[in-house]
């Protein structure tokens, strides 16, 4: 299908007015594309005031409450059951794009191989960036990190921030809700697991990463606290081993031990030759952050899991019986049909 025969609706995704203005923000980023949006759907997660705001003062948009379990995957899957186009793509309500986003993403996703594409999320810091913080740990505050690719490159998934195929999404299932991010809980690895499901679904496909198509990532104050850094890595090895159980864990821990085989022990001795080379004190902070990230991560995998839930009934995604060459042809299915 070429890109004249597509079209696009994005899905945001929001909980509180206290990131009104963010939301705002996120939205006009979003009607001053280069490529045509034709609707943008902003879903409400448990905030009737909030959704009558948005229905009030942004008209433009299409409004929803979540139709599903709360948390950021029901959301996301209320979305893409009202989308209307070919192509959807999510943004985080805290996030603005750079105008030719979705082109950069679009000129990927019109090969009918690409399963979806994400860019790359630069972080905009409420206040300046923590001297003691560092980037090979950007993906804490939902931005991209230190050795990611520096040019269009597949991988194993992409992050929130991305666009796909509806119909893709569609005989997926959609987002595991049990995985989801619930209100302000740095919790999250829905959009890992889906990405690992379709790629069973469609072995041929391909997930690229463009870090031309960028987003800004606001990142308050809260998140740039020590706390929030411990808080959020002990989260995320719980979610790793939550996927790791529904995919196993060559699958779902492939990307990770890159990651610290690789990454990290640069980041490390970086951080020591800041110190040692560039009298940088925070260098050694940065590399004990390192050193405490990898062990708090460690140790939310490690922690007891709770019981594993069936993947298909109240509150799960059901996972279809498809076949790749199934899912090569385009549906104008406006159902989540693999969801019971």
């Amino acid at each position: 299908m070429s890109r004249d025969e597509l079209d696009i609706s994005v899905i945001l995704a929001t909980y509180t007015e206290e990131r009104w203005q963010h939301l705002v923000n996120a939205v006009q980023s979003l009607r001053e594309q280069t490529f045509h949006v034709r609707e943008i759907i902003v879903v409400v997660d448990g905030n009737p005031t909030l959704l009558a705001r948005i229905r009030r003062e942004l008209p433009d948009v299409v409004a929803s409450e979540n139709l599903e379990r709360p948390g950021s995957s029901g959301a996301h899957n209320t979305g893409i059951n009202l989308a209307q186009s070919k192509l959807v793509a999510l943004l985080d309500d805290d996030a603005t794009a750079e105008p030719d986003w979705l082109e950069r993403l679009i000129e990927h996703v019109s090969n009918p191989l690409v399963i979806a594409a994400g860019g790359s999320s630069l972080p905009a810091w409420q206040q300046e960036q923590p001297r003691w913080f560092p980037m090979e740990f950007a993906w804490v505050v939902g931005c991209s990190y230190t050795g990611m690719p520096q040019q269009a490159e597949a991988v194993r998934n992409v992050w929130a921030c991305l666009c796909a195929r509806r119909d893709y999404l569609v005989r997926a299932g959609g987002f595991r809700d049990d995985l989801a991010r619930v209100g302000a809980l740095p919790t999250g690895g829905d959009e890992t697991e889906l990405c690992i499901r379709l790629a069973e679904m469609m072995p041929q496909g391909q997930f690229i990463y463009e870090p031309r198509a960028r987003i800004h990532h606001f990142v308050p104050l809260s998140r740039s606290q020590w706390r929030y850094f411990l808080r959020r890595c002990y989260q995320e090895g719980k979610s790793k081993a939550l996927i790791a159980r529904y995919v196993g864990t060559r699958t779902g821990l492939q990307t990770e031990r890159s990651y610290t085989a690789r990454i990290l022990p640069r980041g490390i001795l970086k951080g020591l030759g800041d110190t040692f080379l560039h009298a940088d004190i925070f260098g050694l902070v940065r590399a004990g952050a390192i050193i405490a990230g990898l062990a708090t991560t460690a140790a939310g995998y490690l922690a007891p899991k709770p019981r594993m839930k069936a993947k298909a009934g109240a509150g799960t995604v059901a996972q279809p019986d498809v076949n790749a060459a199934d899912i090569a042809i385009e549906q104008d299915d406006h159902s989540l049909s693999g969801r019971q």
